[in-house]
Parts: C-alpha cells; structure tokens; sequence
C-alpha cells in the first residue's frame, strides 16, 4: 500500500482555505491547471512510497512513538509559493520548527521500521493546491493573490499516517483518494 505520514488541518482551516481557492480557480490560466480536491489537503511530513503490509504494524508503533515524544503545537496556513512551473502550494506559519521536527521523527520512523523514505531533504511545509497540466504554468499571480492569506491558527494535536489510492480509471480530473489508516495524538497524554 502506498502511505505518508502527515498533519491534517482541521475543518475550519480547510473551509477557509477553500474559500480563497474558489477565488483563485477563476483567474485566467486557471482551468488549465490540474487543483487538488480538499479531501486531499494535507502536509506530507514523509513519504513511505509502496509498503509491505507486514511493514505497516512496525512502522506504527514507530510513530506512535513519534508522536508522544512531540508536543502538541500551534499553526496556521499562510502565504503561498510555487516549485518552478509545476506546483502551487500554501505554506505554513506558526511552530514549523515543532512541525519541522515531527516531519523528521516520521522519516526516522520510516527508516527504523526498513521502510524506503527516498532522500532526505529540509523539511518545508507545504499543502499542494494545483500541478500544472501542460508542462511549466505561469504560477505568479496565484502566488501573489496567496501572499496575503492568513488562516487562523489551530493546535496540531495528532500525527495521521495515510493511504494513497492513485486514479486508475483514466478519466480526466480524478483525483487520489486518501484514508487515514492510523492517528496518534501528539504529546505524553497523546
């Protein structure tokens, strides 16, 4: 199965988000961008790829482990960016030091438990909002209509490990499906 560890934002994070999204689904350019479907907003901390099911229990208890050796933390969705021509995301404000070393503890779960996490990088928060279809987009007036979002802080209070069901059925605009397999809460009491 193919999984990631990550944060997912809450409900009201995810509204708001939405909110500002529907806006920028109607900037010129933008129906030929491929936008990710809000069921599928998160931030990825690591990403597993293909494990073996006998994997899966080990690599639980690693970030249950995880988990309770980090503290609840506080963050809101803010501003945005772009990697090249190919993806737009929203960043993250707030404790991304905290979220930053829950994305290395999930890595280091990954590998303890001989899971294949791929190279390691700095962590840099991010929720994918649209990939570009049709090679290198022109990103920057969505990046510069995201510069001024603020969402609203919340506490990030548990560490969710997800199930990627890529499209199979070859039909323009499906999406991945995603099911959370496995959620710990975050802290000593988690």
């Amino acid at each position: 199965m193919r999984l990631f560890a990550a944060v997912l934002p809450p409900d009201e994070a995810i509204r708001e988000l939405a909110s500002t999204v529907h806006a920028l689904e109607r900037l010129p350019g933008a129906d030929g961008m491929r936008w990710t479907a809000r069921p599928g907003w998160h931030f990825t901390l690591a990403f597993y790829g293909e494990v073996d099911e006998e994997a899966v229990p080990d690599l639980s208890e690693r970030l249950a482990r995880a988990a309770r050796r980090t503290e609840p933390f506080r963050l809101s969705l803010h501003g945005g960016g772009r990697f090249g021509g190919r993806a737009l995301w929203v960043g993250a404000s707030g404790d991304v030091a905290a979220m930053g070393l829950l994305a290395d503890r999930a890595e280091s779960a990954g590998r303890k438990a001989g899971v294949e996490t791929g190279e390691h990088r700095p962590y840099r928060p991010h929720l994918t909002l649209a990939r570009s279809s049709r090679g290198a987009a022109d990103f920057r007036p969505y990046v510069a209509a995201l510069e001024v979002f603020a969402g609203r802080e919340w506490t990030v209070g548990e560490l969710s490990l997800v199930r990627s069901r890529l499209p199979r059925s070859g039909v323009p605009g499906e999406q991945p499906r995603y099911e959370t397999v496995g959620r710990w809460g975050l802290g000593a009491d988690g």
